[in-house]
């Protein structure tokens, strides 16, 4: 299918085409503009369709630039955001984040299609509406907040400012919100599904468009205009920068409406107009003119008197006819706006009941062999594919459904459809063919990427960075001093720093005493025998390297370790201070980081971390996360588990325990350090949405030192990086730090950051 790009010519002329654009397999649903900049002065704009891709164009040539593929369904809804960021909605379910042709993070949370996405002013905040009824606040890829309140689904939402939106669903209402949960205001005027929404320029002023044939403008509150269309449903509107307003509807049309006198259409493009909306067919049955009786319509002297308000509907009769009328203010009269056709006294004399009312047909729908019937009523005045539509939402069945169920009531009513029918199952966006989707298997792979589909890159070992000569270790403090003008004017000694970063203090006769007073009170299925403790106290002194000459581990010993590591959870604390010293140790590493048993070493350990775990146990598990690093198995085990890792390492920044907080910051660290290497974009910019998060609520200046530094090593030298930082606000984020002179190292670590996300 095609999508059109236009410029405007001149007053006189209006808009022209300037190219026909082509890319998708099948039908555009949804158009957004990508913001100049400078490599693309004058901007891009990206189309998303029923083929499940994103095109994205220049204006000057009618074949895409790049093609962004991943989502699994039809992609409804995009916005752009600033540096380039795009955020889409699918059908299946998802909003996915891109940047530099790449998909950098998937919002997932929502049950239903995703239809509205929006990027709010403030940096990094994202919001998605969706067929499940809700809206959802989004920053760094987590969702901060659900909103409820539409008894539908939400097909659109505006941005007002940094701190209030709106939103409109198929329940008829727009609802105004603030980013902090509350609903402020409700607005009704639409009697049917509202598609549309948006905002005057510096305004709090909008429009609305849906499938009441109208487009609605709102000022102060009110709705102050209501411009009818010859045409069914209005499916989308925009207001132009000058104040026009633009408008697309299901007659395969785009109209601009202006306050200016002097952009107005002329008389013979107005009349034409109203002539066109005059012919329209109206159906009572949308619930925009409620019951009719002919014989209680009055005639058409009923139209001397003037209107109310701008908008108002009349009926009169004429004849056997039924004919609509609105109010326009502006021309101070009446304008006809169609005929009503399937009233009361036209309705066919074969109606089936259903629910206590009326129908031309009532079908049974199989959707599966094993689940129930259902009935879906119609009449042959309805729209199929509205009535698809809502039939689906009824019964919480898959939008895949809407064309055969469409289909289905096409065939089988014989075409008896107001209007001309949509022939072989017409499009309800453009009026051509549609695609019925066969049955496919779009599963990924075990390893596959959670964003892309693609699978992961496994990294080797990594090289062993240390600090430059003559320079203390931020971390360990080791090295030579400098002063502090010395370090502001030396290379950047903070990142990137590839090197693991582990927990090695240890003291060994305490572990032991400790692990030995909680043995001695434990249950008697879980004592340990005393050979069991002379295993683990002799496997201790050696993973801290106590014997002299080191004798190495046995396998019994490290099996020991793992079985007793199973203790329950309120006493076996002590056991894990030793798997945190022991993993540290190559022969430990490679055999609990191993192939057969490193993804069950790291399912035990997430298991600890869960939020409402232990402290203690959730800290020792972090730090064994941590120090699994230093071996060449532990970081080929933790990179490929890093998407299960870090969100539950992220989860325990909620939880207000210093040490915590330093270990979490530790892992993200020394996961950036691994991609630095080895650089995986999907795994980077799970690193940078962790590492904000973590710093919303992370107090220690330790761990925040950490934090600065696993940005700095994630962003260094790579562009893309640097890009999605910036449209998560990650430079604001921080900014704070820049002047803290105590310890001096975190306000040098963040000047860098900062000096890397200019």
């Amino acid at each position: 299918m095609r999508a059109t790009a236009g410029e405007e010519s001149s007053p006189d002329t209006g808009f022209s085409e300037m190219h026909c654009m082509s890319g998708h397999s099948n039908f555009v649903s949804c158009v957004c503009v990508i913001a100049p900049s400078e490599t693309y002065p004058r901007g891009l704009f990206a189309t998303g369709g029923n083929d499940n891709n994103i095109c994205v164009f220049t204006l000057d040539q009618p074949q895409p630039l790049y093609t962004l593929e991943g989502h699994k369904n039809t992609v409804c809804t995009l916005s752009s955001g600033k540096f380039g960021t795009l955020l889409s909605g699918s059908w299946d379910t998802t909003a996915k984040v891109w940047l530099n042709e790449k998909c950098m993070m998937t919002l997932q949370g929502h049950t239903a299609a995703v239809w509205a996405v929006t990027i709010l002013p403030e940096q990094g905040l994202m919001l998605s509406g969706s067929a499940d009824k809700t809206i959802k606040l989004w920053k760094a890829g987590r969702c901060e907040r659900t909103f409820t309140g539409h008894e539908d689904c939400v097909r659109g939402l505006a941005v007002i400012s940094n701190t209030e939106f709106l939103s409109c669903s198929n329940d008829t209402s727009i609802r105004r919100w603030q980013v902090t949960g509350e609903c402020i205001q409700v607005y009704y005027s639409h009697t049917n599904y509202i598609y549309s929404l948006a905002v005057f320029p510096d305004s709090q002023d909008f429009i609305s468009t849906g499938e009441d044939r109208s487009l609605r403008i709102w000022r102060q509150g009110e709705c102050c205009q209501t411009i009818r269309f010859p045409a069914q449903s209005v499916w989308c509107c925009c207001v132009l920068p000058n104040g026009d307003i633009a408008v697309g509807a299901s007659d395969g049309i785009i109209r601009i409406f202006t306050e200016s006198e002097d952009r107005m259409a002329s008389a013979e493009d107005l009349q034409a107009f109203e002539d066109e909306l005059s012919k329209a067919t109206i159906d009572p049955k949308t619930g925009d003119l409620g019951d009719i009786k002919l014989e209680d319509l009055p005639g058409r002297e009923h139209l001397n008197e003037p209107g109310n308000r701008d908008g108002q509907t009349r009926l009169i009769k004429d004849g056997q006819k039924v004919e609509a009328y609105q109010w326009s203010v502006s021309d101070g009269r009446w304008v006809k706006i169609g005929d009503v056709v399937g009233g009361s006294n036209q309705q066919t004399s074969k109606s089936v009941m259903y629910e206590g009312k009326e129908y031309d047909y009532v079908f049974t729908i199989d959707v599966n062999e094993e689940g129930p019937s259902m009935k879906l009523p119609y009449n042959v005045t309805d729209d199929p594919w509205l009535v698809a539509h809502n039939f689906l939402q009824r019964n919480d069945l898959s939008p895949m459904f809407l064309d055969q169920v469409a289909n289905f009531i096409i065939e089988n009513t014989k075409g008896h459809v107001v209007g001309p029918a949509q022939i072989g199952g017409g499009d309800p966006f453009t009026g051509g063919s549609r695609y019925v989707p066969g049955s496919s298997n779009d599963g990924s792979g075990f390893s596959a990427d959670p964003f892309t589909g693609a699978g992961r890159y496994i990294p080797g070992s990594s090289s062993n960075a240390s600090a430059p000569s003559g320079v203390a270790d931020p971390f360990t403090g080791k090295g030579a001093y400098s002063s502090a003008a010395q370090r502001q004017t030396s290379t950047n000694i903070y990142f990137p720093k590839t090197d693991g970063v582990t927990f090695e203090q240890a003291n060994a006769p305490q572990i032991i005493a400790k692990l030995k007073e909680l043995n001695e009170g434990a249950p008697r299925e879980h004592k340990l025998s005393d050979d069991t403790m002379g295993s683990l106290e002799q496997l201790l002194l050696v993973v801290c390297g106590a014997n002299s000459p080191e004798t190495p581990p046995t396998i019994q010993q490290i099996s020991l370790l793992w079985k007793v590591s199973h203790w329950p959870e309120d006493i076996v604390f002590p056991v894990l201070d030793i798997l945190r010293l022991a993993v540290r140790h190559p022969q430990v590493n490679e055999s609990l980081c191993g192939e057969a048993e490193g993804v069950q070493l790291c399912n035990h350990l997430l298991s600890l971390m869960r939020p409402d775990g232990r402290p203690a146990n959730q800290l020792l598990a972090l730090r064994t996360l941590c120090n699994s690093f230093s071996g060449r198995h532990g970081r080929a085990l933790l990179v490929s588990q890093r998407e299960a890792v870090l969100s539950r390492a992220a989860d325990l920044a909620a939880v207000f325990n210093k040490n915590i907080h330093i270990a979490l910051a530790t892992l993200v660290l020394n996961y950036a350090g691994c991609f630095h290497i080895q650089p995986d974009l999907d795994a980077k910019a799970q690193c940078l949405s962790v590492a904000s998060r973590a710093l919303e609520t992370v107090q220690d200046k330790e761990a925040i030192f950490r934090l600065l530094v696993a940005l700095g090593t994630t962003v260094a030298s790579d562009q893309t990086a640097q890009d999605l930082a910036r449209s998560l606000g990650v430079g604001s984020q921080i900014s704070k730090y820049s002047t803290v002179s105590e310890p001096s190292k975190l306000g040098e670590c963040c000047q860098l950051v900062l000096k890397e996300l200019q």
